[in-house]
């Protein structure tokens, strides 16, 4: 089975662009997770028949979002689909809207249950230049992210990804002695990382590829793609019991139509 996650930066321009269709048709994907669709479902123009769709639109047009695809004739059925982080969880960590917005009613989660394990697609919000939203990451998001996945783990295997919005560690960006402290790469937004590590979901990527120059989303300014000036921030994450199903994990810089690039696992 091959997973690709994919933070595709607006569906309907990407597709109007003509990169979506020829992606999937060349990388096959049984299951496809995007974020940051910035559409609902009626308004993406996307035509896949072979595929089962799932969405989950923020309330905020044009924003946001993030949808699953899933292969018809997969012998993996879908048995039912989730949005957004459960009331009791977003309860417990007062997930509510702090200025910007509620983060969970802006199409960041969505959860399909198959019958042998879960996969989640998320898109995680950023902590803002100005650091505004630091604390929503460290003391809400994060883990009230983390304790759903392990609520899920508890009754089967789970497989998340997405767009993370942290580098891990300073091989996952291009720069990291400039970037210490600043957005996506604070102690705050690593710690999540660590955390989920330490609940035992293992970083899929990392089983098999070690040190720098491996990134998924670089800046429009600079030709940073061209230069590989980037980071590595769209992660796939699996439990652990699934360690040994995984064949490879990889990424796909030479896919183009957003400003990150796809990341994908067989397993």
């Amino acid at each position: 089975m091959r997973i690709i996650s994919w933070n595709v930066n607006g569906i309907r321009a990407i597709n109007k662009k003509g990169f979506f269709a020829p992606f999937v048709k060349k990388y096959n994907p049984d299951i496809l997770c995007l974020q940051e669709t910035k559409a609902e479902r009626h308004q993406s123009e996307v035509d896949l028949p072979e595929y089962e769709e799932y969405w989950n639109s923020a309330e905020r047009k044009g924003y946001s979002g993030t949808a699953i695809f899933s292969k018809k004739n997969s012998k993996q059925k879908i048995l039912s689909a989730t949005l957004d982080i459960p009331n009791k969880i977003a309860k417990k960590y007062n997930l509510a809207d702090d200025g910007y917005g509620n983060p969970n009613t802006e199409g960041r989660v969505l959860t399909l249950e198959f019958k042998d394990f879960y996969i989640v697609s998320v898109y995680t919000p950023n902590a803002k230049d100005d650091l505004s939203r630091i604390l929503l990451r460290h003391k809400q998001w994060d883990p009230a992210f983390l304790e759903y996945m392990e609520t899920l783990d508890k009754k089967k295997p789970v497989i998340f990804c997405g767009d993370l919005n942290v580098a891990h560690t300073p091989d996952d960006l291009a720069r990291p002695k400039e970037n210490e402290d600043k957005k996506g790469f604070t102690n705050e937004e690593r710690e999540g990382i660590d955390k989920i590590i330490e609940a035992g979901f293992v970083d899929t990527f990392r089983i098999f590829t070690k040190g720098n120059e491996h990134y998924t989303w670089w800046s429009h300014f600079s030709n940073a793609r061209v230069r590989n000036i980037g980071w590595r921030i769209d992660y796939i994450f699996a439990s652990k019991k699934l360690t040994k199903k995984i064949k490879s994990a990889e990424i796909l810089p030479e896919v183009l139509g957003s400003d990150h690039c796809p990341v994908m696992i067989e397993i």
